[in-house]
């Protein structure tokens, strides 16, 4: 059995003592703490992941291994491959090989939990960085690609044909969907809101906009989402539109979004059938639109406490709250029964240790 001890934060706060884990957390012991002691927080929960270190989710079981590898060096214990919009037979490809993944998890590696499926079913006219395959819901399409994966998340536009009775079927199979890459109205969200839709993609990004006599999405899910996920880069969101999506939405959580460029140099990385480029912390296609993001989860959590964010409050929102939106109990918390999924935090919040169901994660000290 190991232990850690420093400051813990629990489900009733933060707690002074020792964690005992084994791959759970076994038991956990109060005690005298320094000042100075580590603060010990839950391992971070990325639901929304097409890239890092170089490889796409959508080339497959070696990729999804790579992305898993380099997440995890940055406290993201459990995330969930989300591959861009491509052909059907690519997107299988893709899920297969995520599928293989999410069964044999291998050591360095973060746990994947599934797959998140990011389209095909989206708006043409709002596709972002999204590469040109877009298609129109198709019930038949959708059994196919979930059979191959365990498929948590599904996100689609819900102003397309057809689109509310895909939400309610995926929503019944346990799929929870999210709305995004959209130019829906406010009503026409309400509507997908209330077939079973569960949240939203990259609030803000791609997605109709806030405007006091036509709302749209972003209008919907600030009026009605208990969850959305947001790209806390301080790039494709503003601090200030952060913290203005807190007061409305209690469990507005963090996803990277990161693309193939995360924790690489700058230069040219793939993104589905586009090649974007990343400069600094900005990831673009040819044309200056935004693609994705650089970021990795211990920066997430450093810009949230940046903006003002208590730092148990921000690990909620990189830890809890996606956890809890895919309905596990038994991630993104440190308390017993609980996998041992940890990270260790220093001075000025540097990562000194990360756990994967126990097994410690050989970090690296090269600066990208």
């Amino acid at each position: 059995m190991s232990a850690l001890a420093g400051r813990l934060l629990t489900p009733e706060g933060w707690v002074a003592g020792r964690v005992l884990f084994g791959a759970r957390i076994e038991a956990i012991e109060a005690g005298d703490m320094p000042s100075d002691a580590p603060a010990i927080l839950p391992g971070f929960v990325d639901l929304h992941v097409p890239g890092g270190g170089g490889g796409d989710a959508l080339e497959g079981a070696d990729a999804v291994r790579t992305i898993a590898r380099t997440h995890a060096r940055h406290g993201t214990t459990a995330l969930l491959p989300a591959p861009v919009t491509a052909p059907q037979e690519q997107l299988a490809a893709a899920l297969t090989g995520i599928a293989s993944v999410h069964a044999d998890r291998r050591p360095g590696e973060a746990r994947v939990l599934g797959a998140h499926l990011e389209g095909p079913f989206l708006n043409p006219d709002k596709l972002g960085a999204q590469p040109p395959f877009a298609r129109m819901p198709d019930r038949v399409e959708m059994d196919r690609l979930i059979a191959l994966a365990p498929v948590r998340v599904v996100t689609l536009a819900p102003e397309l044909d057809g689109a509310p009775a895909l939400i309610a079927d995926l929503a019944a199979k346990g799929v929870r969907v999210q709305l995004g890459h959209s130019l829906a109205s406010y009503e026409e969200t309400v509507t997908a809101l209330e077939a079973g839709a569960a949240g939203f993609t990259h609030l803000f990004n791609a997605m109709s906009g806030l405007d006091h006599r036509a709302p749209g999405m972003v209008a919907a899910a600030l009026a009605h989402a208990e969850y959305a996920s947001l790209i806390p880069d301080l790039v494709c969101v503003h601090g200030g539109a952060i913290r203005a999506a807190m007061r409305a939405i209690p469990r507005l959580f963090a996803v990277t979004d990161a693309v193939a460029a995360a924790d690489m140099p700058d230069g040219k990385y793939p993104l589905g059938s586009h090649t974007v480029e990343k400069r600094g912390d900005l990831v673009t296609l040819p044309d200056g639109t935004l693609a994705g993001s650089a970021l990795t989860m211990d920066r997430a959590l450093k810009n949230l406490v940046s903006i003002g964010l208590e730092l148990a409050d921000a690990a909620n929102r990189v830890a809890t709250y996606p956890a809890d939106f895919l309905g596990l109990t038994d991630r993104g918390r440190i308390e017993v029964g609980a996998w041992a999924d940890l990270v260790v935090l220093g001075r000025e919040l540097g990562i000194e240790g990360v756990f994967v169901e126990g097994e410690s994660i050989p970090l690296y000290t090269k600066s990208r």
